[in-house]
C-alpha cells in the first residue's frame, strides 16, 4: 500500500478514536508513530480534537512532538493559548531548551513571563539565560542540554557521567571536556570513549584541537562552519572560552532553510513564506516593494518620454525597447544571484569584492558581445539595415555589461555597509537595468539617426 495512503488511514483511525473517546487505543497508536508523523497528525486536527489530545497525552509526550514542529508555524501561539497555562508551561519545560526558547520568542513579554512563572525554577532559569541572547546568533540557537566531563577523570567515571546525563542531552555523539573552571579544553567522540580502556585518563585520549563558535557569532557563519567541517554538533563558548552550550545539526538545517528563504525573499522582493496567509495580508506585505518599484519605473517612463522626438522620427526604435531592457534585466538578475551566493560562500570579502566585480564585468562583455552580434545579424537581415542592427547590437552589449556590473556591485556595497545583500532584490535590479538600458539605447541611437530615420 502507498505510504501516504497508509498514513492517511492511520490518521483517520486516530481521529475516530479521539472522537469516540477510545483513550487506550489512541495512545497506543499515536505513541507508536514517529514524532514527525505525530506532529503532522496534531496539526491536521480541529480545535475541539486538539483539546482532547491535551487530556490524552502528558506534557512530556506532547513536548517530544513539539520539538519537531517548526517554531515559525503561524499557529504555534494559538496551540499554546488553547492549553491550560500550567500544562503549557510544563510542556515547554520538557522541551529541549533551545526549541522552547524559539517557541517563547514568538510570544509577547507578558506571555513569556506567565509561562516562566509556572515552570520549575531551574528550568525557567535555563530558558531565561538563552532568551537574553540576540536573535540569529549562536547563543539564540544553542542548547544547554549536552554532556561535559573533566580532563582529570578516567574513562570509567566519564562513562558513568554519560549514562546519567545522556537521557536529558540533545546529542551524545561528542562529549566535551572542560577544566575545573568550565573552560573548553578538548573533545572526545562517543566511539573513542567506548573503545578506550576503562582506566585511561580523558586528558590522554581527548583531542585538544576543538573547533568552537562564539556565543555572539551570526547563525549563518555557524552554518558555514558546519558545512566546512561536517560536524553533527559544535560547542558554543564565551569570550573566556567557558562552555555555554552546543549547536546541533538539526538546528543548523533550520537555519539553512531560514537563510535560503530569506535570500529567495530578497531576490524576489516578496516573502516566499506567505503561502498560507490570506490575500489581504499577503498583498499588504508585497505592496511596499511594488510601490517603490513603480516610482523607479516612472523614472524609466520619463526617460523614454524625454526621447519622444527621437522615437517619432525613427519609430522603429520603439520596437526594440522591451527587447533590450528585458535582456539586460535578466542578465542583471543572474549577476545578482551569483554575487549573493559568492558572498555567502567566501569568507575573504575583500578578495570577493574585486574578483566578483571584475569577473562579472568580463562576463557581461563576453555575453553582451555574443548577444549583440546575434541581434545585429537578426536585425540586419530582418530590416535590411545593418546600421540599425549595429545600434541595437551595441546597445544590447553595453546594457548587459552595465547590468552585470550593477548586479554584482550593489549587493557587494550593501554587504560592506552591513545590510543583507539579498535585499538588493531581483525586481530592483531589473527595474534599475531598465533605466540604464533605455539611457544607453537612445544615446547610441541618436548618434546614428541619419541612417535609419523614417523607418
Amino acid at each position: 500500500m502507498d505510504e501516504t495512503k497508509e498514513l492517511e488511514e492511520r490518521f483517520a483511525q486516530l481521529r475516530k478514536d479521539l472522537d469516540e473517546g477510545n483513550l487506550h487505543e489512541f495512545r497506543d497508536e499515536f505513541l507508536e508513530m514517529h514524532i514527525y508523523e505525530q506532529g503532522q497528525f496534531y496539526q491536521s486536527l480541529k480545535d475541539d480534537q486538539r483539546l482532547l489530545v491535551y487530556s490524552y497525552l502528558s506534557p512530556k509526550e506532547l513536548a517530544d512532538m513539539f520539538d519537531v514542529i517548526e517554531e515559525d508555524n503561524e499557529y504555534m501561539k494559538d496551540y499554546l493559548a488553547e492549553m491550560r497555562p500550567s500544562y503549557a508551561a510544563e510542556m515547554l519545560s520538557e522541551m529541549y531548551t533551545d526549541n522552547a526558547v524559539d517557541l517563547l520568542n514568538t510570544l509577547s513579554k507578558k506571555q513569556i513571563a506567565k509561562y516562566l512563572s509556572l515552570m520549575d525554577a531551574e528550568d525557567a532559569a535555563e530558558i531565561k539565560e538563552l532568551l537574553h541572547y540576540e536573535d540569529e546568533t549562536a547563543g539564540s540557537i544553542m542548547t544547554t542540554e549536552y554532556v561535559s566531563i573533566v580532563a582529570n577523570q578516567t574513562v570509567r567515571s566519564a562513562m558513568y557521567v554519560l549514562k546519567n546525563e545522556a537521557k536529558a542531552a540533545e546529542t551524545i555523539y561528542y562529549i566535551y571536556v572542560v577544566d575545573q573552571e568550565g573552560r573548553l579544553v578538548g573533545v572526545i567522540s562517543l566511539r573513542d570513549l567506548i573503545v578506550s580502556d576503562d582506566d585511561a585518563m580523558i586528558s590522554d585520549i581527548m583531542s585538544e584541537r576543538v573547533i568552537s563558535v562564539h556565543v555572539g557569532d551570526d547563525q549563518e557563519d555557524v552554518a558555514q562552519t558546519f558545512r566546512d567541517y561536517d560536524f553533527l554538533a559544535l560547542p558554543v563558548t564565551d569570550y573566556d572560552d567557558h562552555l555555554l552550550g552546543i549547536v546541533t545539526v538539526d538546528d543548523i538545517i533550520d537555519v539553512i532553510d531560514e537563510e535560503a528563504a530569506s535570500d529567495y525573499s530578497g531576490l524576489a522582493g516578496v516573502n516566499v513564506e506567505e503561502i498560507s496567509e490570506n490575500p489581504i495580508k499577503a498583498a499588504g506585505k508585497r505592496l511596499p516593494w511594488l510601490i517603490t518599484l513603480l516610482f523607479l519605473g516612472m523614472a524609466t517612463a520619463s526617460l523614454i518620454s524625454h526621447y519622444e522626438v527621437l522615437v517619432s522620427e525613427a519609430s522603429i526604435l520603439a520596437v526594440f525597447i522591451s527587447l533590450i531592457t528585458g535582456t539586460a534585466g535578466n542578465a542583471g538578475t543572474q549577476s545578482l544571484a551569483v554575487a549573493v551566493r559568492r558572498l555567502a560562500m567566501n569568507d575573504d570579502k575583500s578578495n570577493t569584492f574585486f574578483a566578483t566585480v571584475i569577473g562579472e564585468v568580463l562576463t557581461g562583455v563576453v555575453t553582451g558581445a555574443i548577444t549583440g552580434l546575434t541581434i545585429f545579424a537578426i536585425v540586419a537581415v530582418w530590416k535590411g539595415n545593418p546600421i540599425l542592427g549595429f545600434v541595437i547590437g551595441m546597445a544590447m552589449m553595453c546594457a548587459i555589461t552595465v547590468a552585470n556590473l550593477a548586479g554584482s556591485l550593489i549587493p557587494m556595497l550593501m554587504d560592506k555597509l552591513g545590510f543583507d545583500p539579498a535585499v538588493a532584490s531581483g525586481p530592483f535590479i531589473t527595474t534599475l537595468s531598465d533605466l540604464t538600458s533605455v539611457l544607453i539605447y537612445f544615446n547610441i541611437a541618436s548618434m546614428f539617426m541619419n541612417y535609419f530615420i523614417g523607418n
